[in-house]
């Protein structure tokens, strides 16, 4: 008999390659809108004549939508199986984007979106375990270098695909482009996909009160992390209150899973040490990935005054060098340690960091690019060895509750390091504007001319002498918080960095995983 770890991997794994890729493009897709809408939020602001603060609620929405769902995936699958629960998720996806798109004001786009968040989520960590049974033994590095790009790539281009749509066509086109894939995918899983069976009789015996306090924390939970900075934490009720809820329930929750005989989330498997390290970094995995692009956008639109589109184009590089990166370290997954591959990959985003926290006011694209080369480039060897390593050492049985647990460390990292970068760029502007702000005194040579220099020619242009010093001092002011808040951002990148150091310096504490057999279908 032949052994199948020396096939061709190709062609040993081609019946599985169709209804993985199509499992893919759901997955693609419900990543995508993460962060498709970043830089066009004023757009849709404005279309739906949606005050500032509500309009962050269109991203925040699907976010805590989809992070309360994501848990709970596994469980999900094993009642209507991978391919009913995946085709009904990518039919509900395809519907919510349908709404959305129509959405006629703030209120209907918030509750839509959150439909769509919620309605996509199994999409993502359903791909996770379905790559285990597609993809066993050595071609899991092609499985897990696939899954890794498009958990890293996805939200790279969500804001230039977005960019890009809003100002070619218009804002409801983020929501229409989804019809098609999702369409094509709700039709193509049941006819493709047959990895499991239904098992009705699990909502019997599930874990209802379980899902509840789930559901509160996380929920909760985001709000606190998501509109903290904006309300000054602590000082709000309604932030305290949600912070409050969040421990609370996340504590009983906790207890509930470790007592109850069939929890919806399998925290026990925490105990292994891989999967514990693999879902720490991919919680750090998510701070980075998720808050660059929180960052970049918003640096290069509040900063440099960059529209939609030329936002997108500066940052596209990063989504070029992850491609790139996919087939070099599926290149060398094959020969070294993915141990190692993982250090080289959170050490490079690290270093990334770290060449971004030399940013200056005039960064655009030019700039932008060596780091952001610096960051896609290794993505995918930070994200598909956690997933190697991570979900890899457990027994096929638990890969389904264990993946969602998995998944949703990564999306909380993005949450958290988003909330924390939120916090450090409000803070830390104020911090360097008064330091600033204490030097320019009409001591300062230097300033004093040039504010002399600048009321001369405001007192041109409108007339009188009062009316251009006063221009002159307001153009001083935009000048230093400018510069105070490029500094702010610098920091928030040196936050980044040490996250990744500690991350890149717990990688030795991974055991290697030998490839494992093909499980059985009615076990998986």
């Amino acid at each position: 008999m032949t052994n199948p770890a020396t096939q061709p991997p190709a062609a040993a794994s081609a019946p599985g390659i169709f209804p993985f890729a199509v499992m893919c493009v759901g997955m693609f897709v419900a990543l995508l809108d993460i962060q498709i809408v970043a830089s066009s939020l004023q757009d849709i602001g404005g279309g739906l004549s949606a005050a500032q603060d509500d309009i962050s609620w269109v991203q925040t929405a699907y976010l805590i939508a989809e992070i309360i769902v994501i848990p709970m995936s596994g469980w999900l699958t094993r009642v209507f199986s991978t391919r009913w629960l995946f085709a009904a998720s990518a039919a509900g996806f395809t519907v919510a984007s349908m709404l959305c798109g129509i959405a006629w004001n703030i209120e209907s786009m918030i509750i839509f979106r959150a439909l769509q968040g919620m309605l996509g989520a199994s999409m993502i960590p359903t791909v996770f375990t379905s790559s285990f049974h597609y993809f066993p033994g050595p071609r899991r590095v092609y499985s897990a270098a696939v899954v890794g790009m498009i958990a890293s790539v996805a939200p790279v281009l969500g804001p230039v695909i977005g960019g890009w749509i809003t100002d070619t066509l218009n804002w409801h086109w983020l929501f229409y482009v989804n019809l098609v894939p999702g369409l094509l995918v709700a039709v193509a899983v049941p006819l493709l996909v047959d990895i499991d069976r239904p098992d009705l009789s699990l909502l019997k015996g599930a874990d209802y009160l379980g899902m509840a306090l789930m559901a509160l924390a996380l929920g909760t939970l985001e709000y606190f992390l998501e509109e903290g900075a904006r309300w000054n934490w602590f000082d709000d009720s309604t932030i305290t209150t949600c912070a409050w809820i969040a421990g609370i329930s996340g504590i009983l929750f906790v207890a509930r899973s470790l007592t109850y005989a069939q929890p919806v989330v399998d925290l026990r498997a925490l105990r292994d040490r891989n999967f514990a390290l693999g879902c720490f970094l991919s919680f750090v995995t998510g701070i980075g990935i998720f808050s660059t692009i929180y960052l970049t956008p918003l640096f290069l639109g509040y900063v440099r005054g960059f529209s939609a589109w030329q936002t997108g184009l500066a940052i596209f590089s990063t989504g070029a060098a992850s491609l790139v990166g996919t087939p070099v370290y599926v290149m060398l997954a094959r020969r070294i340690d993915t141990r190692w591959l993982m250090m080289f990959g959170l050490a490079s985003f690290a270093a990334a960091m770290w060449s971004f926290s030399f940013i200056t006011h005039d960064w655009g694209a030019d700039q932008l690019l060596i780091p952001q080369i610096l960051r896609g480039f290794p993505q995918v060897f930070a994200v598909a060895p956690a997933v190697t390593l991570g979900l890899g050492s457990l027994p096929p049985e638990r890969l389904k509750y264990a993946s969602g647990l998995f998944n949703m460390m990564r999306n909380l990292g993005g949450a958290v390091g988003i909330a924390v970068c939120g916090a450090i760029l409000n803070n830390q502007t104020n911090f360097h504007f008064l330091y600033i702000a204490s030097h320019l005194t009409p001591a300062n040579g230097a300033m004093a001319q040039l504010v002399h220099g600048m009321a001369e020619r405001w007192s041109t242009a409108l007339g009188t002498a009062s009316a251009g010093q006063a221009a002159a001092l307001s153009q001083l002011w935009h000048l230093a918080y400018r510069e105070a808040s490029t500094l702010a951002y610098a920091d928030a990148f040196r936050a980044i960095m040490a996250a990744f150091v500690v991350a890149t310096l717990l990688v030795p504490l991974l055991r290697q995983v030998a490839p494992a057999k093909a499980p059985a279908a009615d076990a998986h």
